[in-house]
């Protein structure tokens, strides 16, 4: 499955930073890691740490699938708001999902310090704004939902909006002490080079063809014919999942962004914060850290990568109209358009854990717009899996909840 398209602003950016060799003989190790995504190079690292014998194999290039078409904004808002969720799932398992997904945050940058990542986390606020008058109602109830469960959060009225950040045609919105941005691609890529250092064993361009299940252990045959045999295997391979997976669990989606030229000047009001709407499907923004706003939405329902890139000139026009009506004073130069493919699941949760039908393993499948920060948590409960023990949250992202 071809998950990005064109030319994705990080992979441009940042260019191969490492290549791996394919595997070229029969291993073994304590956990077999199948995907080099940034979800792969975190499992890896707890793995490496936790003291296991670690291999991770990847089909392409480390972290050239939708890794590189990540718009890497970490947030601890899920896509279902947290009073929605509340209502599905109950007020525990909504609030400790999203203060999972704020922990994440803190643990990412402990984590970027501690390897001296150049991959440019830097704090920010995030900006939650109503797009329409209608929106206005639930979101004033998603703030209080918040309040209440001890997020610093701000009600903003569009008149504070329009003055602090310059964006008209706003009905009010949360403004969020917690968010940040980072260079995903890059962090991975520092991520692996760290853990190597420290016996991780990396093979690209490998492929998994098949797996033979044993008591206590699992034999995965790739396509060069060589073989690794492994305690236990974790599946980090994100929206590719739904061709391994055949039941309905998550709908694929396809969404776009567009990144301007160089101009730090017209973005200096939310360099420090993360923007996004109430729209369906919702506009999103950042700035990168060489003063380029970078800007995405128009999501669609993913069929194949054909269809998805032939409507890339449609998608930037929607885009740029959708970001006119609230900066209608900005003339927007691109300097990148793109499409990635990502999931969306019915709760806006993520499914971490064990499948009946794939014994041995486990699985870390973030989605939505938390990808990134579901996949911090789930470092803390792949360890927890690997000492056979539970996690408050295995009931909330389990499969056939």
């Amino acid at each position: 499955m071809d998950l990005k398209s064109n030319e994705p602003f990080w992979l441009l950016k940042n260019g191969l930073i490492a290549t791996y060799p394919s595997l070229k003989s029969d291993e073994n190790c304590d956990v077999l890691i199948i995907g080099g995504g940034i979800t792969g190079s975190l499992i890896a690292h707890q793995m490496i740490k936790d003291g296991y014998e670690t291999i991770l194999i990847d089909k392409r290039e480390l972290c050239n699938g939708s890794t590189s078409a990540t718009t890497s904004m970490l947030q601890y808002e899920i896509d279902v708001p947290l009073y929605e969720l509340i209502e599905i799932i109950g007020e525990k398992g909504a609030v400790a999902s999203y203060k999972a997904c704020s922990d994440a945050i803190d643990t990412i940058e402990k984590l970027a310090g501690k390897i001296r990542s150049e991959a440019g986390f830097k704090r920010k606020k995030s900006l939650y704004f109503a797009s329409k008058k209608k929106d206005a109602e639930w979101l004033k109830k998603e703030y209080e939902a918040r309040k209440k469960a001890g997020f610093e959060v701000k009600w903003l009225s569009a008149d504070q909006i329009l003055e602090k950040f310059g964006l008209e045609n706003t009905y009010g919105g949360i403004l969020s002490k917690q968010g940040a941005s980072i260079d995903a691609f890059q962090f991975a890529h520092e991520l692996f080079k760290h853990n190597i250092r420290k016996g991780l064993r990396i093979f690209d361009k490998t492929e998994m063809t098949e797996v033979e299940y044993h008591k206590g252990f699992n034999r995965v045959t790739v396509d060069s014919g060589f073989q690794i045999r492994a305690k236990k295997i974790i599946y980090c391979i994100g929206y590719e999942s739904k061709t391994l997976l055949k039941e309905n669990f998550v709908n694929l989606k396809s969404t776009y962004a567009v990144v301007s030229e160089v101009d730090k000047d017209k973005f200096k009001n939310i360099t420090s914060t993360l923007v996004w709407n109430t729209d369906d499907p919702y506009l999103y923004m950042r700035t990168t850290d060489d003063g380029r706003l970078l800007i995405g939405g128009g999501d669609e329902d993913f069929y194949d990568a054909e269809k998805r890139d032939a409507i890339l000139n449609k998608k930037e026009k929607e885009i740029l109209k959708n970001l006119k009506k609230i900066k209608s004073d900005y003339h927007f130069y691109p300097d990148f358009v793109w499409a990635g493919t990502f999931g969306e699941t019915k709760d806006g949760l993520p499914y971490i854990g064990e499948h009946p039908k794939f014994r041995n393993s486990y699985f870390v499948l973030g989605f939505g717009g938390n990808g990134i920060t579901f996949s911090v948590t789930g470092m803390e409960m792949s360890s927890l899996f690997m000492k056979g023990k539970k996690h408050l949250l295995s009931q909330y992202f389990k499969f056939g909840r």
